[in-house]
């Protein structure tokens, strides 16, 4: 078995490259390493200069999303064995403005996901005193998957409408306030109706499944998507014929 593997690592300077260039670079072949320990040795001792987003290495903050081989990943969980006997081809998540070499803007989805509003609204707090909203397993059940977004943006890139309008909210924005509209505990549903039945929210996905393809924790945005769009259409179909049924009830009665 090759004790050494390629990396050929997309590299981007400001100021120094027009356009990204890759950079080929033999790194140790090692059974337990994923693609961050391979960078992470270039960086520590090959090359000082290489720039990538990390934090904890265990799959939970989402910052270490990028393309292996064409498709989006978390770099800490994909490993380097399973890639042999390379080149492995490591670029930046697509779909969104490069910084410097493996580095992405996230500007956008951290301009939009406030919009949705993904914390749980309440009418009226209770004091604390009165303790805490209690919930059921099976209320619990109802939204935990859609919880379980670590804000990766693997699904941002893997998606081909948000590639083609970038003013499309985006999977795991729809995702997150689908969670807290399925929390037993909030009451914000109302307030996020606009943003996600607006035609930049739920009506401009084409559900072509790639979000929930990509994504590492199983939070399947596409399905929340289109729990939203009949939720949504059910919404509208009632306040269509609402106000038909009181009229004729109204009239019934002053007859």
């Amino acid at each position: 078995m090759a004790t050494e593997i390629t990396l050929e690592v997309a590299r981007y300077r400001p100021g120094v490259d027009s356009e990204p260039v890759m950079q080929s670079y033999q790194v140790p072949l090692r059974e337990h390493w994923a693609i961050l320990d391979g960078l992470t040795y270039v960086k520590d001792h090959l090359d000082g200069t290489l720039s990538f987003r990390w934090s904890c290495r265990m799959g939970i903050c989402g910052s270490c999303g990028m393309t292996v081989n064409g498709e989006p990943q978390l770099s800490c969980a994909t490993f380097l064995t399973d890639y042999a006997p390379g080149p492995i081809r490591v670029e930046p998540l697509h779909n969104f403005p490069v910084v410097r070499d493996l580095v992405v803007d996230i500007d956008d989805f951290m301009t939009k996901l406030p919009k949705v509003k993904p914390w749980v609204v309440r009418e009226v707090q209770s004091p604390v005193e009165e303790g805490e909203y209690l919930q059921t397993p099976e209320e619990l059940d109802e939204y935990q998957q859609f919880s379980m977004c670590i804000n990766c943006m693997l699904c941002y890139s893997a998606c081909p409408v948000y590639s083609l309008e970038p003013d499309f909210l985006g999977p795991a924005a729809i995702a997150l306030a689908q969670r807290y509209n399925l929390d037993s505990r909030d009451e914000g549903a109302d307030e996020r109706r606009d943003v996600l039945s607006s035609p930049e929210g739920v009506w401009a996905c084409t559900f072509v499944g790639e979000c929930s393809a990509v994504c590492p924790k199983g939070v399947d945005p596409a399905g929340a998507i289109q729990r939203y769009k009949l939720t949504a259409a059910t919404q509208s179909i009632k306040e269509l014929l609402m106000p038909r049924i009181s009229r004729r009830l109204n009239s019934r009665s002053q007859g």
